[in-house]
């Protein structure tokens, strides 16, 4: 598994209500790039759109201090999608069959891993950010 090295570093913070602003705010400007829906583009998927709004619905299903976890890594995770080349490890949904689950790998300046988990529908080949998460 190849590790993507981000120059960006984790949303400082303790508390949800500390860090969901800055993580809020990264959002709001992609949002505020388009007239549909938010969206980044991936160097690995060849510039395709990484859709970016299920993040914020899987999020809102987690405990809030799994919520400040995420979203401290959500900054590195917007460039590891928009930069990395590096191949993720890619396995079919074992929930829904028309779906193909990308995990990418990548290490924060602080020497932090994490990953970054992208679901992809085969019957539409579009592609959405679904977690962020810290390996522990």
């Amino acid at each position: 598994m190849q590790i993507y090295h981000t120059n960006t570093k984790k949303i400082s913070g303790t508390k949800y209500t500390e860090v969901y602003p800055k993580a809020h705010m990264l959002f709001k400007e992609l949002k505020r790039k388009t007239k549909r829906r938010p969206h980044l583009r991936s160097a690995y998927f060849k510039k395709d759109k990484i859709f970016l709004d299920y993040f914020w619905e899987h999020l809102h299903q987690k405990n809030s201090r799994d919520r400040v976890r995420r979203l401290k890594l959500y900054a590195c995770a917007l460039e590891l999608i928009k930069n990395s080349k590096n191949e993720p490890v890619t396995k079919e949904n074992p929930n829904k069959k028309s779906e193909v689950l990308h995990r990418f790998s990548g290490m924060t300046p602080e020497r932090e891993l994490f990953f970054v988990q992208i679901n992809e529908d085969k019957k539409t080949n579009q592609k959405f950010l679904l977690s962020v998460f810290p390996s522990e």
